[in-house]
């Protein structure tokens, strides 16, 4: 059983397998698509291939769509020289359920794949031609959110920027110049409406890629190497947008017992690519089955009615912005961050497990409900708490989600200003309620300052998880040792920066007391379990 046209010709021991197959006739698809395509996407990554390509399947199914998907890699070329092609743009959705069954499903909705490779010509003339068609009604995006950054985290320019910036969209050879000289072609074609939709799982994504193109045009204009005209199509919401959205589904690194089943099916060439860029691809990806996608309603040359139909929920940039701010500071990831920190303390290998332990499970349970709700802002289109019933009933006890506590603790540094800072600010801005009355964020702040340790609730050492402020956090905890007590001068520094917590929290009330946390979390070895037993 081989992923690829020839191996799927024989329909029968794939279905006899419980694969789903795509049931559409694919050969009339692909033509009608690469002559009027109207979705071309970048970043042909798991989260694409389990959700959107998946929502395009389902649509073509049943008969509401009659064209499918175009696939764009701007980065990593590899991804679609080893995956796409050799698999003929076919990949397989392994959905894992929380009551234990697993759903298999072959997806054929991508038909075309490109590398966005200015120095490859048939794929170059290929891109400006589909940017060129009056069809193209969207320009889609998961390239992570530094995809859309020109500079590095030091400020300085990323490779290729200057001489784009300088040169023009003839040769563009950064990402964001690449794609700004796409949305150049499109300019030249007759200044056609597009919508260049940021679904990256990042704040006011939208606006993050408009920055990219906008800069460019304004660099191009200045240098006179295009018509000041294209600037203004670029900043006319009529012809180009750039809406907002909100993205949640999870969809972990491909695991080894998905693939285990795969294989005991017969599936032969299941092993993932490493590129030659340390790009991790596999032909499946394994998924929950809890999504979310609301995208605000921009866009110029219309879009497909089918895909509110396939659970798109399109709307205005406001109620984008309140679904985001529930998820992201209350709803979802500050529940993560709590099962992440604690988890790598209390030696947990995965989130599900987490959802078991009642003092764990306690914990998220008080800080979504009881702390998080309060402040939350209707957005209409979902209700926060059937979203948090969703996250802690059905999403994170998923035994079969092989998500882990150490991945999700990456990068905390840059998530606890969002996840709990806003919480945090707008009970100090409320008349209703006080910042003394929140018991449990705090709890969560000193387990990170005691995850910082870099040792277990055992006393043993573990390995903390990248990120990038670790060589200046560490060193406020490096000197403490199981059975000492802190003073919460020696901390100072990293209790007033608010760029860590999103607020300071002397000027909040809220230092004392996770010194005070601190302290009983480093007691002892044990001490960790008997304060979460104590407070939660």
């Amino acid at each position: 059983m081989r992923l690829n046209a020839k191996g799927l010709a024989d329909r029968k021991q794939w279905e006899e397998k419980g694969y789903a197959l795509p049931q559409f006739d694919r050969e009339a698809v692909t033509a009608a698509t690469k002559e009027n395509p109207f979705w071309i996407h970048f970043g042909p990554g798991n989260i694409f291939r389990a959700f959107q390509a998946n929502v395009v399947q389902n649509l073509l199914n049943a008969g509401l769509l009659d064209r499918g998907l175009v696939v764009a890699e701007g980065y990593d070329y590899e991804i679609v020289q080893k995956m796409n092609h050799p698999h003929d743009d076919y990949n397989l959705l392994v959905t894992l359920k929380a009551d234990g069954n697993v759903e298999k499903t072959v997806i054929g909705s991508v038909v075309e794949s490109l590398t966005v490779d200015s120095t490859n010509e048939v794929d170059w003339a290929r891109l400006k031609e589909i940017f060129g068609k009056d069809s193209l009604q969207m320009a889609s995006f998961t390239i992570t959110e530094k995809g859309y950054s020109l500079v590095n985290g030091r400020g300085d320019y990323l490779p290729g920027v200057p001489e784009d910036l300088a040169n023009g969209p003839a040769n563009a050879m950064s990402y964001m110049g690449k794609v700004s000289a796409l949305v150049h072609a499109r300019y030249e074609a007759g200044q056609k409406p597009i919508a260049m939709v940021s679904m990256d799982n990042c704040s006011h994504n939208g606006d993050k890629l408009y920055a990219a193109v906008n800069a460019f045009a304004k660099a191009w204009v200045e240098n006179g190497v295009v018509d000041a005209g294209f600037l203004a199509y670029v900043n006319d919401k009529s012809k180009v947008s750039f809406p907002w959205s909100m993205i949640d589904k999870i969809t972990p690194r491909p695991d080894a017992s998905v693939e285990a089943i795969l294989k005991a099916d017969g599936v032969e060439e299941l092993e993932p690519v490493v590129t030659s860029k340390n790009t991790w691809v596999a032909p499946f990806v394994n998924a929950e089955e809890t999504e979310y996608l609301v995208i605000e309603d921009a866009f110029p040359n219309g879009r497909p009615e089918a895909l509110t139909k396939g659970g798109l929920m399109f709307t205005e940039r406001e109620t984008v912005d309140k679904v985001e701010k529930m998820k992201v500071c209350t709803c979802l990831n500050p529940l993560h961050t709590c099962l992440a920190i604690f988890g790598c303390i209390l030696g947990y290998e995965k989130i599900s497990e987490e959802m078991k332990d009642a003092e764990l499970k306690k914990l998220v349970e008080t800080v979504g409900y009881v702390e998080g709700l309060p402040v939350v802002v209707n957005p209409g289109v979902l209700d926060p708490k059937e979203f948090i019933d969703t996250v802690l009933n059905v999403r994170i006890p998923n035994p079969f989600m092989p998500d882990t506590p150490q991945r999700i603790a990456t990068d905390t540094s840059q998530k606890l200003a969002i996840r709990f800072g806003e919480t945090i600010k707008a009970y100090a801005a409320s008349e209703e309620l006080n910042v003394a009355d929140l018991k449990l964020i705090p709890v969560v702040f000193a387990g990170w300052l005691r995850y910082l340790m870099g040792v277990n609730d055992n006393g043993e050492k573990f390995e903390l998880s990248p990120d990038p402020l670790l060589e200046s956090v560490c060193p406020y905890v490096a000197g403490i040792e199981l059975g000492q007590t802190v003073e919460a001068e020696n901390l100072k520094g990293i209790l007033e920066d608010a760029k860590i917590w999103g607020v300071n929290l002397y000027e909040v009330g809220m230092a004392e007391k996770v010194v005070g946390y601190l302290n009983e979390m480093i007691a002892g070895p044990g001490a960790v379990r008997a304060t979460l037993k104590k407070y939660v």
